[in-house]
């Protein structure tokens, strides 16, 4: 048989599910703007990883025309891809010439405060001569 509930009073659980809730939704808001910041950080490590390669294979395609000029020309690819050129070594040796570049890209440090800029390293020989 059933007692007769009194008004104005609850049972000892009254609104747990709504805590529940409310903690199962911080959760998943963290871990989902965790998983952003380590997409974004991926994207960063990419789009650096391109820049790079791109600067150096525009300094090599500039060793034949001008040696003196081709880490410029590194700088300037390099900024267009919104990157920044942090060095450029021309290696000229008898057993081959190449340019190795080293560039850094701004990670989204709007989700994660602190996070560091994405580096990447790249080195191209220069470009033949046609035949």
């Amino acid at each position: 048989m059933r007692r007769p509930r009194r008004a104005g009073v609850r049972g000892g659980d009254a609104g747990s599910a709504t805590i529940w809730l409310v903690s199962l939704l911080c959760l998943v808001g963290f871990a989902a703007t965790a998983a952003l910041a380590v997409a974004g950080a991926i994207a960063a490590r990419h789009r650096a990883e391109a820049a790079a390669d791109l600067a150096a294979l525009a300094a090599a395609g500039r060793l034949l025309l001008d040696p003196a000029q081709a880490c410029a020309h590194a700088a300037v690819i390099a900024s267009a891809q919104g990157a920044t050129l942090r060095s450029c070594v021309i290696r000229a040796d008898a057993l081959e010439d190449s340019v190795e570049v080293e560039v850094t890209t701004p990670s989204p440090s709007a989700l994660v405060p602190g996070l560091p800029p994405a580096r990447a390293r790249a080195r191209a020989g220069p470009v033949t001569a046609p035949f």
